[in-house]
């Protein structure tokens, strides 16, 4: 929900930026949900209505879907039970000496669901979206290069949905397993392999985009590591320390400093690799308290956090114009200072009246940007 209130804020603050025309899209964990639909031609407008709103004609979004009990995972489970029972009472009267409390924890272990909910709801969802008004659910069938990123479980490898070698996987299919957060989802089994979450190996995988020629890349990134003491002297109510937030804050913080910490040491590799390329990263402020102490799983918070990002970023792109604005002005974008100096100004207003859709206007609507976008780069050339 943050990305998707950051990209709207970037998609209204950037004259020039056409969001659903960009050369290649780079989607990680949740942030392939919004890749795949910018790549898919639903700019970011219709995400917001149909992730924040009911007012949309596209594929309706029901936030309990990602709150379903896993209960294939469980029962698969349960069921191994006896043999595992079995197996440890045969070796506790073959080897009574070698069995001890290591070798109990380990077998009871794999008995334990890999994951809390259920995600094949999730993939229904997407492929129900991407199969409509003319949008495709196969990286094939896209005008735009779309890469959704994912960690085969077994070798801990960095997979590339939608190269050549992970083309065939459905978009829906691989946005599930790159979204597939261990623990909380099972991993998510493609061609005999499983896989989990995309960002268990690196956060941003700028160098997917940047291999692929990208000039101006943009990344977004909703999980920084929260500094209390920043929070304290910028007057903002927090507590005494994380600890006394128990064991989700504790666990929250240590997620976000490995992730940030990963980022910063690809975001300096890159800018030595491929010194040609402009990359710039959009992330809320460390004293976020908002951003931090928010409950993930309260989906009723969605449209909340979506109008907190909107705003930040705004705010964000207001505060840094002069050092940014050169740089876009490479790419021949221009900052609104209308936009982005507007105090008022907020998501849920800019959305206006839906367009009326139908497969073939859809169609037509999907050719004529094609055209434009050849154009466009015809003149370049």
């Amino acid at each position: 929900m943050y990305e998707l209130g950051a990209l709207r804020a970037m998609d209204e603050a950037m004259d020039g930026l056409d969001m659903t025309g960009l050369d290649v899209y780079v989607g990680v964990s949740s942030g392939a949900f919004l890749a795949a639909g910018l790549a898919n031609r639903l700019d970011t407008a219709e995400m917001c209505r149909i992730f924040l709103t009911d007012v949309t004609d596209q594929e309706r979004f029901r936030p309990e879907i990602f709150l379903r009990p896993a209960l294939g995972e469980y029962a698969k489970r349960l069921a191994a039970i006896p043999r595992t029972l079995l197996g440890w009472l045969g070796d506790l009267a073959t080897h009574p000496l070698d069995t001890n409390f290591t070798d109990v924890f380990g077998r009871l272990g794999a008995l334990i669901p890999t994951g809390l909910f259920d995600n094949n709801e999730i993939e229904y969802f997407l492929r129900k979206l991407f199969e409509a008004h003319g949008r495709t659910n196969d990286f094939r069938e896209l005008s735009r290069k779309l890469y959704v990123i994912g960690v085969e479980l077994d070798t801990g490898k960095t997979v590339r949905f939608g190269s050549e070698e992970f083309d065939h996987v459905p978009i829906s299919r691989a946005i599930q397993a790159s979204a597939a957060l261990p623990g909380l989802y099972p991993p998510v089994e493609i061609d005999g392999k499983f896989y989990v979450d995309g960002a268990l190996r690196r956060t941003l995988h700028a160098s997917v985009a940047l291999e692929a020629g990208a000039e101006l890349v943009l990344g977004i990134n909703p999980l920084v590591p929260f500094d209390a003491g920043l929070a304290t002297i910028n007057q903002r109510k927090v507590p005494d320390s994380l600890v006394d937030s128990g064991l989700p804050a504790v666990l929250s913080q240590t997620f976000r400093t490995m992730l940030k910490s990963r980022m910063q040491v690809g975001l300096d590799k890159y800018q030595k690799s491929h010194e040609h390329a402009d990359l710039m990263v959009f992330e809320p402020s460390p004293d976020d308290v908002e951003m931090f102490f928010t409950n993930p799983f309260s989906y009723t918070m969605r449209q909340r956090v979506a109008e907190h990002a909107y705003r930040a970023t705004l705010d964000d792109l207001s505060q840094r114009h002069d050092e940014i604005a050169p740089i876009f002005a490479r790419h021949g974008i221009t900052l609104r200072r209308d936009v982005i100096d507007n105090p008022e100004r907020n998501l849920m207003e800019g959305l206006g009246r839906r367009p009326r859709r139908t497969d073939v206007t859809a169609r037509l609507r999907h050719a004529l940007d094609d055209l434009d976008h050849a154009i466009q780069e015809r003149k370049r050339r």
